[in-house]
Parts: C-alpha cells; structure tokens; sequence
C-alpha cells in the first residue's frame, strides 16, 4: 500500500462519544467504552491497563510499615501488640496461605500474657495481599472505629499483624478471650484499585472459624467506601453483634448508605432483621 492509499478504516480508532458504554463509564472504574486500533487497544488504554498491572503487582510486594502504623495509633491514645504469623516472608507467605493464617508461637504466647478480663473487642490490622491499603487507611480506620465505641466497652489492645490472612484473627481473639475479632486487612489488589482495604468481624473468634461466621466490609478507600465513613459504620456493625450474639450470615447490616435525601427505612420491630 503506497502512501497516498487511503488508510483501512478497520485500523481507525474508534471514538464514539456517543456509545452507550462510554456515558456509563463515568459511572464505575471498569474499563469500558475503550475504543480500539484495528484488532486492538488504543495505545493509552493499554498504557493505562499496565500501569495498573504495575500497581497491583507492588501492593501484593509492598513493605508493611507496621511500626509507624502503630507509632500513629499510640499517639492517638491507642495501645498496640506486634505479632506474627507463622509465615516468615514474604515468599513463604503467598506460596502458604495457611502458614498466614496461623500464629507464630512466640506470638500466641505475648496474647495470652495480655489476657485481662474479658475483652469486649480486638481490632486487628494486617498486611494482607495489599500492604499499600493499610499502610494508607488502617490506623486512621481502626482509630475512628474504636472512637466511635462506647466508653464502657473494654476493649483490647490493637493487634498490628504481619503476614496475615483473614482467619489470623481467630487464634487472636482466642488467645486474648474477645467476644468480637474484627481485622483490618489489605484486599487482593485489582486493576481498578490496589489500595482496597477490607474489614472482616467475627463474634465468638476461635481456630477453626469459616468465613461463613464472619461479616465482609470491603472497598474501603478514596475511591469506594470512605476511610473516613467506614469507621462509624463498621462500629455500628460491631454493636450489632455484640447484641444480637452473633455475626456472618445471620448478622444483617441494616445500615441504610444512601444520600440523606433518600426516604428513612421503616422502623423494625425490635429483634428483628431486615432481609439483605
């Protein structure tokens, strides 16, 4: 084909902004309405898709500030534990899951010299799959979560955990004697975001737990659900369970999100769960 050929219009990229897709995509993170060159991407759409591959790749191998996590939590008036889990690094760690899900002995054993009387709460912040979310969110999370708790409440001191894994969090509550475990976790990283943190809460932790037991309060970040929201939301959470005696699949969370313009809920008869 000579230069003064005209051009394949197949090989043009498409470009419409019209495309139904496209007006959605100011609605998710979800890469939609792309375009394409010929059998392809455009070429900053797939600059765009590897820098975010990038990203994912360095949370899942990001360094775990848990010192300065703690130092941050100590000024604002909270006590911390280091512990660990029986996975030594960071290669043991995503090769064993299990090894993150167990504590290391000398772990169990500072816990257990921490027992006092019964503990109404522990909030635990582990690594996980995304150091960069909790190195960002986790202090900030647990302390507006433990404020928002009423003063009675005895409340353990925060767990800083490396090498952990959800389920690290029953051996925790178990070696601490806490009714409700709840974990602050780094969430598997994707291409929409790497810095996701999770919240998981367990009434009753003790080893052997499924995640059917537990309650799954994900997407927090800037771009999801507020660091800054999710802290009242996730104590409004733990209440709840600390009523009713019980979490996971029975545990409704009947908070309503929505703008406050949104018409109130009908209130419940006492005891009763609204259906999720």
């Amino acid at each position: 084909m000579s230069v003064d050929e005209p051009r394949d219009p197949s090989f043009a990229p498409v470009e419409r902004s019209d495309h139904p897709l496209k007006r959605l995509s100011k609605f998710t993170e979800a890469r939609i309405g792309l375009g394409r060159r010929g059998a392809g991407l455009p070429t900053a759409a797939r600059l765009d898709f590897a820098e975010a591959h990038a990203k994912a790749r360095d949370a899942v191998h990001s360094e775990f500030r848990a010192e300065a996590i703690a130092r941050t939590l100590a000024d604002a008036g909270f006590e911390t534990l280091a512990v660990e889990s029986r996975a030594q690094d960071r290669a043991t760690y995503l090769r064993r899951p299990d090894l993150g899900r167990r504590l290391a002995e000398a772990s169990r054993e500072k816990l257990r010299a921490a027992a006092g009387p019964r503990f109404d709460l522990v909030v635990v912040v582990g690594d996980g799959l995304s150091a960069t979310a909790v190195n960002a969110h986790g202090a900030e999370v647990a302390g507006g979560l433990l404020s928002a708790l009423p003063k009675e409440w005895t409340l353990a001191p925060v767990v800083v955990a490396t090498g952990a894994r959800v389920a690290l969090s029953d051996p925790i509550g178990e070696a601490l004697g806490a009714k409700i475990a709840l974990m602050l976790i780094g969430e598997r990283p994707g291409l929409s975001a790497a810095n996701s943190l999770g919240a998981y809460l367990t009434f009753g932790p003790k080893t052997g737990r499924s995640d059917a037991d537990r309650n799954c309060v994900s997407n927090i970040r800037p771009g999801g659900l507020s660091p800054q929201i999710a802290g009242e939301k996730l104590a409004g959470l733990v209440l709840r369970a600390a009523e009713l005696g019980l979490s996971g699949t029975r545990l409704k969370d009947d908070a309503d999100d929505r703008p406050a313009l949104a018409a109130p809920a009908a209130a419940l008869p006492a005891g009763a769960e609204r259906e999720s």
